[in-house]
């Protein structure tokens, strides 16, 4: 794979698509949100087939491409591959760690959902992860009956681990900052972005959690 140079750093608002079957629609709302100041993207789309897939994740990878921000592809380490996507995220049940750093090379980023589980983000880190996502950390529309991961563990990541933590899980402008003093440098959120309204106010949420991370500079 070849992926999207000139990568970003990895912290900040990182938004994850919504299920959405018309591409014209999706493209229109995640442009938004690079408009706003959005430079980490997830293309996630459990309702697709195949070939939707693709068409949609080809098409989200330009788009980020012309924006300077990074796509990463939601379980899915060929597709990212085939898109020339910056990486991929993997759940517990989405493949190794250490297999999709071999096919995807060095310079991809890889993300691991370690949910609860500190020992869970150590092994990934010892995988090749570049970043390790807990959630949720509040209640969340898209996964109603996750478990929740408390702020302690961003706290011990801070400490322990080489790479950032992502906060995934119920994220809004009014919950976020108790989980970046915590130590999140990686927030992701799906509702409270791509739910916002209008175009223009989709750029304007974005650029909202976009200025809480100049804060932490």
């Amino acid at each position: 794979m070849s992926a999207q140079a000139r990568c970003p750093a990895l912290a900040g608002l990182y938004a994850v698509t919504p299920d959405m079957p018309d591409t014209p629609a999706l493209l229109a709302v995640v442009e938004a949100a690079l408009a706003g100041g959005c430079r980490w993207l997830q293309y996630r789309n459990k309702a697709a087939d195949a070939r939707l897939r693709r068409q949609q994740a080809a098409a989200l990878a330009r788009l980020c491409a012309a924006h300077g921000a990074g796509l990463i592809v939601n379980d899915d380490v060929e597709l990212a591959r085939t898109v020339g996507a910056a990486g991929v995220h993997l759940g517990r049940d989405d493949g190794n760690l250490a297999e999709a750093r071999r096919l995807l090379g060095p310079q991809a980023v890889l993300g691991a959902s370690c949910y609860q589980d500190f020992a869970r983000a150590a092994q990934a880190v010892a995988e090749g992860a570049s970043y390790v996502a807990f959630g949720a950390v509040y209640a969340s529309p898209t996964k109603p009956g996750a478990a929740r991961a408390p702020l302690t563990l961003f706290e011990r990541a801070r400490r322990e681990l080489p790479v950032p933590a992502c906060a995934i899980g119920g994220l809004t402008l009014d919950n976020v900052a108790p989980v970046l003093a915590a130590g999140a440098r990686l927030v992701a959120v799906i509702s409270d972005v791509f739910q916002a309204g209008a175009p223009a106010a989709i750029a304007a949420r974005v650029s909202a959690y976009q200025r809480l991370f100049e804060d932490l500079a």
